[in-house]
């Protein structure tokens, strides 16, 4: 009889985080809407009042374009210092909803090129557009020529349009402060956002960017934010509401986490105790790892001997940057013939990665519950009553990223790692 190794992986856990969540800097590259009353500092405020630490600096010259940030050598030169964890990158309040063909020419070669600069210099940096606003009651001054910028609606979702556009065709995120804007609009009417030229951010409408910020770069709720600016309790609470429930709750939308580092592999066993450990981890610059028998590595794909049959945690960490991301696979190695029996009481979870729908399936135990939990610690209610010891989850509604499905059988819970492409 041959000496095979059979590997039965049993648990998948962890999902990305931060590991220097309490320090930040950002270079922010705007104009009048970054100027007026300095949302860097409002962030860096919010930011101390959380105990965590923002540094910043900022060009914002009034009425500046990307265009004009692209040749300015003050905003080049603070690229070039390198070592930011964000450049915010806002364009001119107007140009971005003007017809396509202009943005196509004025606007999206620009954020391409300063983004190319950003990366050039940062290598750990990620770039952040700053999404305003459509004005309070539309552009007047572009109108005759450009009606769909007429209404406040018609302008904002131009705006909103264009930006996620910009961000999603860099690889880079988007702060979306307009979208918190029109949310507060319609749900706290009350809380004036615009100065008296119905353009320029009041003290609410720079609260509210600047709790955006925060929300975008730490990745915390912003209900837990105590500091409430110049405003009262009331609406400052209002508004962190806002920006939960469009930003923090849907991080995803927004490409927050997005081109965080997936951990992932698989194993091939061959002759003589010998593993072949395939990388299967996406954005990731280097790896950690652990064999479970007293060895480690950093190779990318390695190959491990083990020397004695027994049951080892393989853990896997793929880092880049801040970021990192952790998969634990259990390996039972053991003398077997031929025939590799499957690991008993535990459901199969397929296919993974996802794209529509989700099958978990239990052969002989019953699957009490299911809970779906994306990366960010938000959860789905448990599902009960399944019938068959089968489910079928359709995943097309839920954002690409990494989830984590909680499968309770017989009090018992068993966690698989599920990547939504």
């Amino acid at each position: 009889m041959n000496k095979t190794i059979s590997i039965f992986i049993f648990v998948i856990v962890f999902c990305s985080y931060s590991i220097g969540q309490t320090k930040k800097s950002a270079l922010f590259l705007g104009n009048s809407y970054t100027y007026v009353n300095n949302l860097p500092q409002i962030t860096a405020d919010i930011a101390a009042s959380m105990n965590d630490t923002l540094l910043f600096d900022s060009n914002t010259p009034g009425g500046y374009t990307l265009q004009g940030h692209s040749t300015n050598t003050v905003s080049l030169s603070k690229i070039m210092v390198g070592n930011w964890d964000y450049v915010v990158l806002q364009e001119q309040s107007q140009l971005p909803s003007f017809d396509i063909g202009q943005v196509e020419t004025d606007v999206f070669p620009y954020a391409r090129s300063l983004d190319s600069l950003i990366n050039e210099y940062n290598n750990c940096a990620q770039t952040l557009f700053y999404m305003t606003w459509g004005r309070k009651n539309g552009d007047a001054s572009n109108c005759s020529s450009w009606p769909p910028v007429c209404t406040y609606n018609g302008m904002d979702s131009l705006l909103h349009l264009r930006y996620q556009m910009m961000a999603d065709s860099n690889n880079a995120e988007v702060s979306p402060v307009g979208a918190v804007w029109k949310y507060i609009r319609q749900n706290f009417p009350l809380i004036d956002l615009y100065q008296a030229d119905e353009s320029h951010p009041s003290a609410a409408g720079s609260y509210a960017g600047a709790c955006s910020f925060y929300t975008s770069m730490f990745r915390k709720n912003p209900l837990l934010i105590s500091y409430d600016y110049t405003l009262s309790p009331a609406d400052a609470m209002n508004i962190r509401a806002a920006v939960k429930t469009v930003l923090f709750d849907s991080l995803m939308n927004w490409n927050i986490g997005k081109y965080d580092p997936i951990a992932n592999f698989s194993a091939t066993v061959s002759p003589g105790n010998t593993v072949n450990f395939n990388n299967l981890s996406v954005n990731a610059a280097n790896y950690e790892w652990n064999f479970g028998d007293g060895t480690t590595s950093t190779i990318i794909s390695p190959v491990h001997t083990y020397t004695s049959s027994g049951n080892y945690t393989i853990t896997l960490i793929a880092n880049y940057c801040d970021y990192s991301d952790t998969i634990a696979q259990t390996v039972n190695t053991v003398l077997a013939g031929i025939e590799t029996r499957m690991m008993p009481g535990y459901p199969s979870v397929f296919p993974n990665p996802v794209t529509n729908q989700l099958t978990i399936f239990s052969k002989n135990k019953k699957i009490e519950s299911v809970t779906l939990i994306n990366c960010f610690g938000q959860s789905t209610d448990p599902i009960y009553n399944i019938e068959n010891n089968s489910i079928i989850i359709d995943f097309s509604k839920y954002p690409a990223g990494i989830y984590i499905v909680q499968i309770k059988i017989e009090e018992k819970i068993i966690t698989q790692k599920i990547i939504k492409k």
